[in-house]
Formats: structure tokens, C-alpha cells, sequence
């Protein structure tokens, strides 16, 4: 055998002997398995525990803050109160800080009265009643301007019931918001619609008016047809012509 042939049998020899799984070749398949399917997903209980809320501490450390605190309870209070509850009411200091009690004293919104030892605020009016309301209405008119309803409610809540009574009477104007018609303005009503002051409102005038049906018209006075040649005639005068 001559070496070609041997190195073609040795070749030969040497493919029979090799390992043809290498990285080229498939692995053999897995058993199939379906994926996992995700938990689902686990609701949150629903709690019924009310959990506490801080309270309303708003009195702060500050005495400026304190005063301010305290004089603001004191305005939405309608009767005068002791030293002690107003305290324990706004949780202040006012009865054991003398800084802060005289600075509370020497407040220009706050009413000491020395006899009954009681605080009271000190509204921008002073009045209870509808007959006091109305004086306090016609004073500020007369000095050219009105008055805001909040701020007649602050001193006296039932205010707003009373200007709507009084304009019922005729004796206030008042101007009411456009969104909702709340009262916002009111006025004296120097100019009544009465029959003493010589006059009626314009709604009766007219009633009366239609009741009566059409009115007579009167006679013309002037001449319905107008000559010239005819005045300048009987004036004396001569025309041209």
C-alpha cells in the first residue's frame, strides 16, 4: 500500500473516531412544562380602626400667638366669660402668664368689665334688636357709605333676617350677591315709597293706571294744518310774490 493510501485510511480512521457533538448540535428537548401561572394578588383587608388625630393645639408657645388665639374665641362668643374658662376653653395660659394676660387686657377688641371680673369682645357695633340695627344703618348712611352684612352679623348673628324684615318695610336698600343673592351691602333708605312723603312705588302707580283703563286724550290746542300765506295775512303783513 503505497503512504497515500495510508493517509487516506488513516484520515477515514480518524473522522469514525470523532465526536460530532459539539456546540452545533441541538440539545435533546426538555419535557414541556407550562409556565408558571403568577399568584394572584392578595387585597389588603379593609380596616375599621379610627386612628387618633393630634388635636387642635393651634394655641402654639408663641404669647403673640396665644393672644391672637384667644381673642378670636373670645369675638365668636356672644356672652362675656371668666378669665379661667376662657384658659381652659383656648388652652392658653391666660390665668397664670402675666405677659400674656396683660397683653390680652390692653387688647383694643377686648372688654374688661373690673365690677363682674367677665370679658367680652368689642365689636365695630354694639346692638340686639332691629329698632338698634336700623339706627346703626342710618348713621353710617348719613355719613355717605353702608355697611358690609358680615360685618353687622359678626356683632349680632340674627342681622341678616332682620335687613331682609327691614327691607320688606321699605326701610333699607341692599345689594346681593350676583352668584347666589346673598346679602352684601346695605343702606338707609333716605327716599320711601309712601304716601306721606309724596310718593308710591312704581309698581302701584302703574297698577292703579291699567285699572282705570285708557285715558281720555285731550284736545289738540294747536292747529293741526298750518297756512303760512294765512299767518303772514293776518299778522298784516304782505307777501311777495
Amino acid at each position: 500500500m503505497s503512504k497515500l493510501a495510508k493517509d487516506a485510511a488513516a484520515f477515514k480512521s480518524t473522522l469514525k473516531r470523532q465526536d460530532y457533538t459539539s456546540w452545533h448540535s441541538q440539545p435533546p428537548p426538555l419535557d414541556a412544562q407550562p409556565p408558571a401561572q403568577p399568584s394572584p394578588k392578595k387585597k389588603r383587608p379593609k380596616s375599621n380602626i379610627v386612628y387618633s388625630q393630634p388635636a387642635d393645639t393651634g394655641t402654639g408657645v408663641h404669647v403673640n400667638t396665644q393672644l391672637v388665639y384667644a381673642v378670636n374665641h373670645l369675638k365668636s362668643t356672644p356672652n362675656p366669660m371668666r378669665l379661667q374658662d376662657l384658659a381652659i376653653l383656648t388652652n392658653t395660659p391666660l390665668d397664670t402668664d402675666h405677659v400674656l394676660l396683660e397683653k390680652f387686657k390692653s387688647h383694643d377688641r377686648v372688654l374688661w368689665d373690673p365690677k363682674t371680673d367677665l370679658y367680652s369682645y368689642k365689636h365695630e357695633f354694639n346692638f340686639r334688636n332691629k329698632a338698634s340695627l336700623l339706627t346703626e344703618i342710618q348713621r353710617r348712611t348719613r355719613k355717605g357709605g353702608g355697611i358690609a352684612v358680615r360685618d353687622l352679623k359678626e356683632a349680632w348673628k340674627e342681622a341678616p333676617a332682620a335687613i331682609e324684615e327691614l327691607e320688606q318695610d321699605g326701610e333699607v336698600l341692599v345689594i346681593r350677591t350676583a352668584k347666589d343673592g346673598q346679602l352684601k351691602m346695605v343702606f338707609w333708605n333716605e327716599i320711601k315709597g309712601d304716601e306721606e312723603s309724596g310718593g308710591k312705588l312704581v309698581e302701584q302707580v302703574y297698577v292703579g293706571a291699567t285699572s282705570l283703563g285708557e285715558p281720555e286724550v285731550s284736545p289738540c290746542t294747536f292747529p293741526l294744518r298750518f297756512d303760512r300765506r294765512e299767518a303772514v295775512a293776518t299778522s298784516g303783513l304782505q307777501t311777495k310774490t
